[in-house]
């Protein structure tokens, strides 16, 4: 198959701290040994790309000797923790920022939606930049014209068609650059995690779309998301970036695997030091607390879960829910934990805790999502993984049992068979 995307070697190299050397003739000699080819005689040794440590350098490596090929009609999802260089990759490929050293080849015409409102003019209204993207791209005026209902009646943006793009919500914004860069028929399409902010609908419709954009037109897709079950669902391959480096390869199914193996958290508390959203939502801590005075989580125990997180805005409907996803990404089912009404939503720290009783859930590895979102369609604040648990069958473990019961579920009920007649 011919190859539509090509990298190789591919680093990108940011500075930390201030910009320039803090005086002019220390930049003076930095510009002057970069006329002349010569390393920059103010910087330390790159460092990979840790966040979780203090740097002793003052540049990072946000992407290092990155090597991929994508052929034509592939989907590649691409996963991995926030700062593994995802967005970095993307913005790479879309020609917003360029790389430090590296081979970047890629053919044909490339649309991206890689945030909300991403390539939207916010004084203009929506039609007006549907044709200054399909401009952008190369279009003529008849091809846009030719693709503006389609586009109009995917987004649902009918009755605001001749609004300026400032007044539409980040979910409006999502759905008009999503149906401008589907419709306007790129070779190479570039989605970062934009889809989370849509609704279900919205994200079921989208799915679909990139679905028929690859199978049905040949085109190339490119996908990040933390979402692992739509990774595996739409995606042909995947690969994981780890601090600026791909970690692993492989289809969709054993790179998700891959990825839930090496970097979910057994650690019974987890602190999130993420700033405000965009929503006003943030996350505070999540913690697994035992039942009972063991240190191991078995069928028998349960345990307890218990996340904390802020709120700062005063929508009218808030919903929060915890969202349990089996090691084969199923979700069991979701802990609505309260509900906003008008009357009573105010700002502030809010606990929340839930009981998984004992005998309910079989031995095996589970995840927890944690979503806030608005009259349970649009999603305000959203993180999967947050924290998983292994929960353990100790009479197993001891021998009584020699194997342990199949399924996800594990309740306490028992059958006993007696002889009706024997056979001779």
């Amino acid at each position: 198959m011919n190859n539509v995307i090509e990298i190789e070697n591919l680093s990108k190299i940011y500075d930390l701290g201030m910009v320039g050397t803090g005086t002019l003739s220390k930049d003076l000699n930095r510009l002057w040994a970069k006329l002349l080819g010569r390393p920059d005689p103010y910087s330390l040794i790159t460092e990979s790309n840790d966040r979780t440590i203090i740097s002793k350098s003052n540049t990072v490596y946000a992407l290092k000797d990155i090597n991929f090929n994508v052929s034509k009609g592939e989907i590649l999802g691409i996963i991995g923790d926030n700062g593994a260089g995802k967005s970095t990759l993307l913005k790479i490929l879309s020609q917003i920022t360029s790389p430090s050293s590296g081979i970047v080849k890629m053919k044909g015409r490339v649309a991206s939606l890689l945030e909300v409102g991403t390539g939207m003019h916010p004084e203009m209204t929506a039609r007006q930049n549907i044709f200054m993207n399909g401009s952008i791209m190369g279009m003529s005026y008849n091809e846009i014209t030719h693709k503006l209902s389609d586009i109009i009646e995917f987004a649902g943006i009918e009755k605001y068609i001749e609004t300026p793009i400032k007044r539409f919500s980040s979910g409006m914004k999502v759905r008009l650059g999503f149906a401008v860069a589907a419709f306007l028929e790129p070779e190479i399409l570039i989605i970062d995690e934009v889809l989370a902010v849509g609704d279900a609908e919205f994200q079921k419709k989208a799915i679909g779309k990139i679905q028929d954009i690859s199978k049905g037109n040949g085109r190339t897709v490119l996908f990040v998301s933390h979402n692992m079950a739509a990774v595996q669902k739409l995606c042909s391959k995947a690969l994981i970036l780890n601090k600026g480096k791909i970690q692993f390869s492989a289809n969709p199914k054993e790179c998700v695997e891959h990825y839930l193996r090496n970097n979910v958290n057994y650690n019974n508390e987890i602190l999130f030091k993420q700033d405000i959203n965009s929503y006003g939502i943030k996350l505070n801590f999540v913690k697994i607390n035992y039942l009972k005075d063991n240190e191991v989580i078995n069928v028998e125990s349960g345990f307890e879960i218990e996340v904390e997180f802020e709120n700062y805005n005063l929508r009218k409907t808030i919903t929060c829910g915890i969202v349990l996803i089996n090691k084969d990404l199923i979700r069991l089912f979701e802990i609505p934990c309260f509900l906003f009404t008008e009357k009573n939503s105010k700002k502030g720290v809010f606990n929340i805790k839930a009981t998984i009783p004992p005998y309910l859930l079989n031995a095996g590895n589970y995840n927890f999502n944690f979503v806030v979102a608005e009259s349970q369609k649009h999603v305000l604040f959203k993180k999967e993984n947050i924290v998983s648990v292994k929960v353990e069958d100790t009479n197993f473990n001891k021998g009584h049992n020699l194997n342990i019961p199949q399924g996800v579920l594990r309740p306490k009920i028992f059958a006993n068979a007696t002889l009706q007649k024997e056979i001779i």
